[in-house]
């Protein structure tokens, strides 16, 4: 009896379970459906508010509503670049919008070609004569570049801002391997390709060493010549050169140190920075707690201002994230995924097409099948340019190939031409248990590759012939694309990554700018007179956004405080946990010839998730513990 009890207990509460879940979606679609579509009318007279509760990148990952639901963990909240600076730029000419607030108390970071391009729309507003405030309990790097570029920056008293500078370490697995026997065996063509170097021994090469300092130092001083210009009264020097004596001149106090050395204006907690911004904006009518204000959400502005369509299109096809084969995506590059989209362009008679590329590389295989979508879309003669946003590298170098024109910024991490393939095998584990492999072959390859026996000699030399032979292709292609002969292309290959300023010295790239720098380009190279993008791929916000509000992980006016500094720092080790535990998993993969950088691994920006359990979890966990 007391076995049937609890069956059935389990029955009525997994019952109890999706009943909750379906009134959860269907609630959920009705919210959708009564706000999906903001109207010029939900625009009121305030500031325009962006709390960046997350990261901002080239293009939002897709999440599975029902595994949020159900799971142990809400991904942090992810907002497009160019959204935000869309946003940010018509509040400079839309007369309702008296301020632009950031609150960036959980703010996670971006790319430097990212947080660039947020910095240039605040400086449209400044130019406006309109105010541009910022607060937050911590700021790191990527906060701090953005809040040089407010007119009042504001810090929570017991908040703390520091200058930690790109770079920092990489897990070599190798002595790890050899003590559990791990035969890894590494294919690859690059002095500089260094992508492998991790499961072969326990520190870096010479040559990736020397690579990495001058990539690290070119993206420094584009940081530090971005904060110094917009904020010149600023030391960011002593904050980074000496922060044991910074902070010590002001008895431990990090807020009173960031204060002094004029990387904040002001000291106070939220609630009197509202009160400040109320000041200047006016009072939320439908809220009268203290700190709040009338503000207006991005998606509010945009829905106002619809983006023009008048005209021929060009076709804007963004290839974000790691670079892999099929349909995955959003914020991963599935290969397929993205040809299909080149090709629906092409259908439809787009004139021309702009490729955004923000992706550190990854599968040759897939990286082939987007470089020759782009080459159907040109035999019809409709032009093609490349625009690198953050990264560029390797399979993003690959996939930029076909275009007329490559744009990039000076802190665009492109170039790393170079190619590597991994295997690993047991046999020597098993042979520490007792366990040895034997058989017949018909011919050297039968068998093979055998992951517990080991490969043979003459599969080896198969598969590093096979790597030669693509990293001779990518030489070809990239050097049919620049104009220049394999052998002068392979002079700045060999793997190694450069900053987009040197690449543009060695005519890896034609010229600085971003992506309208590019889609104006591009039209004018297809001779249209009147013509607008149109962006392939891009999803409208789906159920999984409105899973992700309801969870936490949104954006809101009183959006939780945000750790300290302690807090925002855990979370980048979280962040380098995460990053070592994939490096590692990445030996077990299914994958073919890969060129992709690891050096952009480094300067990655992506934070993990929130640890959160999904709304199911816990109803499930009630429903149980009640019963």
């Amino acid at each position: 009896m007391i076995f049937a009890r609890k069956v059935w207990h389990l029955l009525v509460a997994i019952k109890d379970g999706l009943v909750l879940l379906f009134m959860l979606l269907f609630f959920l679609l009705l919210f959708g459906m009564l706000s999906s579509r903001p109207a010029a009318d939900r625009v009121r007279e305030g500031a325009l508010l962006l709390s960046l509760n997350g990261s901002v990148v080239e293009e939002p990952s897709s999440e599975d509503p029902l595994g949020m639901l159900i799971g142990t963990a809400a991904p942090n909240k992810q907002y497009r670049t160019r959204d935000l600076a869309r946003a940010i730029r018509l509040a400079a000419s839309d007369d309702r919008i008296k301020a632009v607030v950031l609150d960036l108390s959980r703010f996670t970071g971006g790319g430097i070609v990212s947080m660039q391009e947020v910095a240039a729309a605040m400086d449209a507003v400044r130019a406006a004569k309109k105010p541009v405030l910022v607060y937050a309990v911590a700021y790191l790097d990527d906060g701090l570049m953005l809040a040089a570029h407010a007119s009042e920056v504001w810090l929570h008293p017991m908040g703390a801002a520091m200058v930690m500078g790109p770079g920092g370490t990489t897990p070599y697995y190798g002595d790890l391997l050899k003590r559990f026997g791990v035969n890894v065996h590494v294919y690859k063509v690059g002095t500089f390709k260094d992508a492998v170097e991790p499961y072969l021994g326990n520190q870096a090469s010479a040559p990736s060493r020397e690579a990495r300092s001058a990539l690290y130092q070119s993206v420094w001083e584009t940081w530090r010549a971005d904060v110094a210009k917009a904020r010149p009264g600023a030391n960011f020097d002593l904050a980074a050169k000496d922060p044991v004596g910074w902070i010590k001149a002001s008895n431990g106090d990090g807020a009173q140190a960031a204060l002094k050395a004029g990387l904040v204006d002001k000291l106070g907690d939220r609630v009197a920075f509202g009160e400040r911004v109320k000041a200047l904006v006016g009072a939320d009518p439908l809220d009268e707690a203290p700190g709040t204000f009338a503000a207006n959400k991005p998606a509010a502005l945009l829905g106002a201002h619809p983006v023009e369509s008048g005209g021929d299109a060009v076709a804007v096809v963004t290839v974000a994230g790691e670079i892999v084969d099929g349909d995955a995506g959003p914020g991963t590059a599935g290969g397929d995924r993205i040809a299909d989209l080149i090709d629906t362009a092409n259908t439809d008679g787009a004139k021309a097409l702009v490729l955004r590329v923000d992706s550190p590389g990854g599968s040759v295989l897939a990286s082939e099948t987007i470089r020759l979508a782009l080459e159907r879309f040109k035999a019809n003669g409709r032009p093609v340019v490349v625009s690198m946003a953050n990264l560029a590298a390797s399979g993003g170098y690959w996939v930029s190939t076909p275009a007329q024109r490559i744009f990039a910024e000076p802190g665009t991490i492109t170039g790393s031409i170079g190619i590597f393939a991994v295997l690993p095998t047991f046999e020597k584990t098993l042979a520490q248990y007792g366990v040895n492999s034997d058989g017949v072959r018909t011919t050297p390859l039968s068998g093979q590759p055998d992951i517990l026996g080991g490969l043979t000699p003459e599969t080896d030399a198969v598969l590093q012939a096979a790597v030669e032979q693509g990293y001779t292709r990518f030489l070809d292609v990239v050097a049919k694309s620049r104009g220049k002969s394999a052998a002068e292309i392979d002079t700045m290959a060999q793997g190694r990554v450069w900053d987009g300023g040197t690449a543009r010295q060695k005519g890896l790239v034609d010229q600085f700018g971003g992506l309208d720098d590019a889609a104006a380009w591009v039209a004018k190279a297809a001779k249209l007179e009147t013509w607008h993008t149109e962006f392939y791929g891009t999803e409208p916000e789906t159920l999984a956004g409105r899973v992700t509000a309801l969870l936490g992980g949104g954006d809101d006016a009183k959006a939780a405080t945000g750790g300290d500094l302690f807090a925002t720092l855990a979370a980048r080790q979280q962040l380098g946990l995460d990053r070592a535990a994939s490096g590692l998993a990445r030996l077990g993969q299914v994958q073919g010839m890969q060129a992709y950088c690891l050096d952009c691994a480094v300067l990655d920006f992506a934070p993990p998730g929130d640890v959160r359990e999904g709304w199911l979890a816990r109803l499930s966990m009630l429903a149980l513990q009640s019963r």
